[in-house]
């Protein structure tokens, strides 16, 4: 397995531990990560709202440069909020001349072009289509009998682009958490949104979304993510939201590749989960 690897500014900044792990287990089970040499943002959230096609042309570069390097390979995309945009470039880049035109136009600055297969993937899809519960299995460490994980997608993952699961009731990592020996939590917030970046503009409603994930999932023993803003959000908020409903909501939130590796024997440093804002002591006691 090899893949161009587009990681976005999160994973080297406040998801630096998403990161670690993605590349820990992906080097445990013999894949390689190319990454895009000299990748720019790809406008996160914000580039849409400035301009449209400027959305389009950020992602457009970095795809052009893992074309260029090797049109072969699909890029592997562990951030969702950067799949989305990367995703949505390569679509509409295929779907419409001349939104292909401009782009093309803006990249010929730097003798640049994207054309051709364009295969985008999250994380998600390569864990589950390319590694597979078996592969866990291969190199199952340490069961995790007795425990019992809450998956949660978000949204950008799975909407608007159904290519791997359905975005309504995702179950994609379902037979992950199963290889690994646990129990997934039964609940239906899986493909829920979290507030994603009101928690920045309007708190009140991201702290209302996050306190009925944190409520649904009690019972679990850890909530998985294959987001930075879902997992910040999940994390950070927690003692705020129980203070406020005089209710102890803590919960460890872990990446996906975190919960993964920890399966494969793979140590805490590997994975980054110091990191981690929310690992509490009932979890740890787990992995003694």
């Amino acid at each position: 397995m090899k893949y161009h690897y587009y990681p976005g500014c999160s994973l080297e900044g406040t998801a630096l531990e998403y990161n670690r792990s993605t590349r820990a287990i992906m080097g445990a089970v013999g894949a390689q990560l190319l990454e895009i040499k000299d990748w720019t943002c790809c406008g996160a959230s914000a580039a849409d709202a400035s301009s449209y096609l400027l959305s389009l042309a950020l992602p457009a570069r970095n795809i052009a440069i893992a074309q260029k390097t090797d049109p072969g390979l699909d890029i592997l995309v562990p951030c969702s909020a950067c799949y989305l945009n990367l995703k949505k470039t390569a679509e509409e880049s295929k779907s419409n001349s001349e939104t292909l035109r401009q782009i093309n136009s803006i990249l010929a600055a730097e003798q640049l072009n994207i054309s051709g297969r364009m295969n985008i993937r999250h994380l998600l899809d390569v864990l589950v289509n390319d590694m597979g519960p078996a592969t866990i299995r291969h190199n199952l460490k340490r069961a995790f009998t007795g425990l019992r994980i809450a998956p949660y997608y978000g949204c950008q993952c799975l909407r608007p682009y159904a290519v791997f699961d359905d975005p309504e009731v995702p179950s994609s990592m379902e037979p992950l958490i199963e290889a690994s020996g646990a129990v997934v939590h039964p609940w239906n917030m899986g493909g829920k949104c979290c507030g994603a970046s009101h928690m920045n503009t309007k708190m009140e409603v991201g702290l209302e979304l996050v306190a009925a994930i944190l409520e649904a999932a009690k019972g679990a023993n850890a909530i998985v993510t294959v987001c930075p803003m879902c997992h910040m959000n999940l994390e950070a908020y927690q003692q705020k939201i129980s203070r406020r409903l005089h209710e102890d909501l803590s919960i460890t939130i872990l990446y996906l590749p975190q919960f993964l590796g920890l399966v494969m024997g793979l140590s805490e440093p590997e994975l980054g989960l110091s990191l981690n804002l929310s690992v509490n002591d009932g979890f740890r006691g787990k992995l003694a």
